[in-house]
């Protein structure tokens, strides 16, 4: 039975957040792969946003649809959830590859010091000499840190610096400014 869900509207905050792996049990529970390590967003939003797979799978609905999410738990080396509006199996089997996306404004506060990666995209990198580096593209997770990339534009040519994201190097995040000062030269 397909599941009838609710269309909607994206919440212009909106940030991908997961994909829906697969169903989970008989009772429409679902295997969700977060994108993050640490998926307290997912656990703390009640409502979540879900848009059809990106490379032509077949999906049980069309657009995108709202989904209320009952529960969300750690379960292995991923979480489980389940939603109202999805009661059995097949049910949950129709969302197979769905993408989720919760409003950045469901993220709870990140303690002092800490970032989530989606506020650090887009960010310009200047060193304290005040000369502007370039702008945050991406962040790598290399174990122990994680690693600024930081695009800039080199005759012309598009070129990436790497950046360790520690305080040895980072002075400061300014997010209002949406700026971050670093130790850094242009020639490292």
């Amino acid at each position: 039975m397909a599941p009838q869900l609710e269309p909607a509207a994206l919440p212009d905050d909106a940030v991908e957040v997961g994909r829906i792996l697969d169903a989970w049990g008989i009772q429409g529970w679902f295997k969700v792969q977060p994108y993050s390590a640490s998926p307290e967003a997912l656990f703390s939003c009640r409502r979540w946003w879900l848009q059809s797979p990106e490379r032509g799978a077949k999906a049980a609905f069309a657009g995108t649809v709202a989904l209320n999410i009952r529960q969300a738990r750690a379960h292995s080396d991923g979480l489980v959830a389940s939603a109202a509006d999805i009661t059995d199996r097949d049910a949950a089997l129709g969302l197979k590859g769905a993408r989720i996306f919760i409003p950045r404004s469901a993220f709870p506060a990140p303690a002092e010091g800490e970032y989530y990666w989606v506020d650090l995209i887009g960010l310009a990198v200047v060193n304290r000499e005040g000369v502007v580096l370039g702008q945050v593209s991406d962040l790598l997770a290399t174990g122990p840190q994680q690693v600024l990339v930081v695009g800039y534009q080199d005759a012309g040519k598009p070129c990436e610096r790497l950046i360790p994201f520690v305080d040895a190097y980072v002075d400061e995040v300014d997010l209002p400014a949406r700026q971050i000062t670093v130790d850094w030269q242009p020639d490292y």
